[in-house]
């Protein structure tokens, strides 16, 4: 049995104290994910920004908002935890300044100044101990293997999953699987329930095996 990590669902970063910027992920994937983790006999941790769906019962679920919230409760508990999957969609982005007051139209255009917020994969990799491993997800409009190996390589992923913008919000998922020498472990169409099977099937093959001992 591994203890696992699931990142799931999207984030909010706020403008103003009722606007806020987000994205349409559903955490139907994450949730896909743990409840396959579950059933292979793996103790599921989730931390999930602000969804509608329901997470399974059997696994400890954390709740946050903005990314931020996200990567200190990530750092917080993943020492205790065998490997990270970051199936969420954080926010990339986060206004600069943000308004103690609603922004008021006057008819004029809004700028808006934006910076990154923190990796959470990223960061969560480049402190992980010896025996931990990390899988990161890609989600990317056009040439997609290619900045999907990017990623896996920047972020110091184990392996990388990746999917297009239909993922979003939708019941079904189609993904490449990807190793960190940027191999094609599988390509798999389906719901998401059979593509977290997948996923979960190469998770233990690849990485709980050889990590923990615990045999596919």
């Amino acid at each position: 049995m591994a203890k696992i990590l699931i990142t799931s669902g999207p984030t909010r970063q706020y403008l103003d104290p009722v606007r806020y910027l987000t994205n349409a992920s559903s955490g139907r994937m994450g949730a896909a994910l743990a409840d396959s983790a579950l059933r292979a006999g793996h103790a599921v941790t989730i931390v999930t920004g602000p969804v509608s769906i329901e997470y399974p019962s059997e696994a400890k679920t954390l709740w946050v908002t903005t990314t931020q919230e996200m990567l200190d409760t990530v750092q917080q508990i993943f020492p205790s935890h065998n490997g990270l999957i970051g199936a969420a969609a954080p926010c990339d982005y986060m206004p600069r300044k943000i308004l103690s007051e609603k922004i008021s139209k006057d008819g004029r255009p809004l700028q808006l100044e934006l910076i990154e917020t923190p990796d959470v994969v990223a960061t969560a990799a480049a402190s992980r101990l010896g025996h931990q491993w990390v899988v990161g997800f890609a989600l990317e409009t056009d040439d997609r293997r290619f900045r999907s190996i990017v990623k896996m390589q920047k972020k110091c992923c184990d392996l990388m999953v990746s999917n297009g913008p239909t993922a979003i919000d939708s019941p079904h998922n189609e993904v490449e699987i990807i190793d960190s020498d940027g191999n094609t472990l599988a390509q798999v169409a389906g719901t998401k329930s059979q593509v977290a099977d997948a996923i979960l099937h190469w998770i233990q093959v690849q990485l709980i095996s050889r990590y923990t001992g615990v045999k596919s």
